[in-house]
């Protein structure tokens, strides 16, 4: 379909040349009404508009000039109002893409944007100090499926994962675990005011009262240590339960160690863009149109994420990746310009830099809202909902709305082995076709290798076979946007064609040349719904 667009593009391109109108940029796209046909441009609009001309005069110019090309696949060329340029495909184009798909298999929807280009997605980097909640595994699934759409567009993608192991979270923790290790030991030791709560925490203590003994000093930092390693590997092996893998771990404390702070801080100064005022130092960000300075190193002498995170990003632009792209939940909506504004001060291009913010979840059952607090560890961990659901469906869940959507994560339809839950409807199409094919190899009713795709005429198979074209499109789409969500929607709507074809057209008839023919159209259904699942990180059931 992207050769087709541009071979039409091209043409209206060179019949504007000719008619001595402006070359205006212009697109072609899907009309919302199927009665305007496969593909719908405003040209006539955008070139009335510049040359304060009736759009439907300049449309049926075009269309007439158009019409002496015989475009190959048009059959039909029509302007509608107020200035709408419309093209009807003939049926043999999307019958013919049917061998394509088959041809290029799990290549079917590949690009090349980004051959030979690099790109970074740091995504989850939860400090370590208790298990992933379920908007942590929705940051989780956004970041691997945006990591697979980059790669199937030929990025070189790396995984990241920060965290910061020195904070005062850490401390917290540390403080915690030690008040539950004393605790056990029966000896008083005041626990926290704002303390991690939890199962998990009296776990680790008794871990190291197993494995350290009953004679640890007070204040000794093997609490926190062990602690932070402790839930670090329960971390990993949450994320590896959704089969996700992160390629580097970059930790905070390293910007410290081998001087990038200071270096940062140096460099800042140098332009005159911190100052000391109240005993703090201040980053003059009203100076680069912000309302008003940040504080960068408190008081106490402790630094504000702005620091570390600035020298972070500083140290992945200097990584060389073509694309970086950063994601975070919705409350960093007002604090990583900061960020962005800092490198751009000291002369660093941050074009390539893309910020994604998402909503947050919420666990609905019964129709009401799961009611959680992080802090008191009174959640459903991540863990407890892969176990729950399994992969695909928490996978497919976390990605199936637009991240800029709050998620109401809907249990009981979760856990529905019915057409109601989208991810069963989706793998039992792809079972479906799995069978049929099972079954016609069984009867040896394929094996005739004569076809004839212009048999492929009934109305559901041109919807269905209208619908398929559009997969590589829809990945273009996915990537330019950053959104798995069009892939999920793409899929769903194409489960859907397909379970409508199957109840109006038998596939194993007693026409063998059709019979022939529609089980290479079901395998191609099925290549585009595996490189779909592929993409989504869910798996392709051959049986349900």
């Amino acid at each position: 379909m992207k050769n087709l667009k541009l071979y039409l593009i091209e043409n209206i391109s060179s019949t504007l040349t000719s008619l001595s109108l402006p070359n205006v940029d212009f697109n072609l796209a899907q009309p919302k009404k199927k009665k305007f046909g496969d593909l719908s441009s405003n040209l006539p609009l955008l070139i009335g508009s510049k040359q304060k001309t009736k759009p439907l005069e300049i449309g049926k110019l075009i269309l007439e000039s158009l019409k002496e090309k015989k475009l190959k696949y048009i059959f039909d060329i029509n302007v509608t109002a107020p200035g709408f340029l419309n093209f009807k495909i003939s049926p043999m184009f999307f019958q013919k893409q049917v061998d394509l798909i088959l041809k290029e298999g799990e290549n079917f929807g590949k690009g090349s944007i980004g051959f030979a280009k690099s790109a970074n997605v740091e995504f989850v980097s939860a400090n370590p100090t208790g298990p992933l909640t379920v908007g942590h595994g929705r940051n989780a699934v956004l970041g691997d499926t945006i990591s697979k759409i980059l790669e199937w567009q030929s990025f070189n993608v790396t995984r990241e994962y920060y965290f910061n192991d020195a904070g005062r979270q850490m401390r917290v923790l540390g403080k915690s675990v030690e008040a539950r290790y004393y605790e056990i030991l029966g000896k008083n030791f005041d626990f926290p005011e704002d303390g991690y709560q939890g199962k998990y925490i009296i776990k680790i203590a008794k871990h190291i009262l197993k494995h350290k003994g009953n004679n640890i000093k007070y204040g000794d930092s093997i609490f926190q240590k062990s602690a932070e390693d402790i839930i670090f590997k329960e971390i990993k092996r949450s994320l590896i339960n959704l089969d996700i893998k992160f390629d580097q771990f970059t930790n905070e404390k390293s910007f410290y160690e081998n001087g990038e702070i200071d270096e940062l801080l140096k460099a800042l100064s140098d332009k005159k863009l911190i100052y000391k005022k109240d005993d703090a130092i201040w980053f003059k960000s009203s100076s680069l149109g912000k309302e008003q300075d940040r504080v960068y190193i408190k008081s106490s002498g402790e630094p504000t994420y702005r620091v570390p995170d600035t020298a972070y990003h500083l140290n992945k632009i200097r990584r060389n990746y073509d694309l970086i792209v950063d994601i975070f939940g919705a409350d960093h909506a007002d604090t990583y310009p900061d960020v962005i504004i800092a490198l751009q001060s000291l002369g660093f291009k941050t074009d390539h830099i893309k910020v994604l913010l998402y909503q947050f979840v919420t666990l609905i059952q019964n129709g009401e809202k799961v009611k959680m607090s992080t802090r008191q560890a009174n959640f459903i961990t991540l863990d407890e909902l892969i176990e729950e659901l399994g992969s695909d469906v928490v996978r497919y869940f976390f990605i199936m709305r637009s991240m800029n959507s709050h998620l109401d994560f809907d249990l009981d339809v979760a856990k529905d082995q019915s057409e109601k839950n989208p991810v069963f409807y989706l793998q039992y199409a792809y079972a479906r076709i799995c069978n049929i094919i099972k079954q016609s190899n069984k009867e040896k009713l394929n094996r005739k290798k004569f076809y004839d795709l212009t048999l492929l005429e009934h109305t559901d198979e041109i919807i269905m076979l209208k619908h398929m074209v559009r997969f590589p499109e829809i990945i273009d789409i996915a990537y330019e946007n950053l959104e798995p969500q069009y892939i999920a929607n793409y899929l769903q709507q194409l489960a859907s064609f397909f379970h409508k074809f199957y109840s109006h057209c038998k596939v194993i008839t007693n026409n063998s040349d059709l019979t022939n023919t529609r089980i290479r159209l079901i395998k191609a259904v099925k290549i585009i719904l595996n490189n779909g699942f592929n993409i989504l990180g869910i798996s392709a059931p051959e049986r349900m």
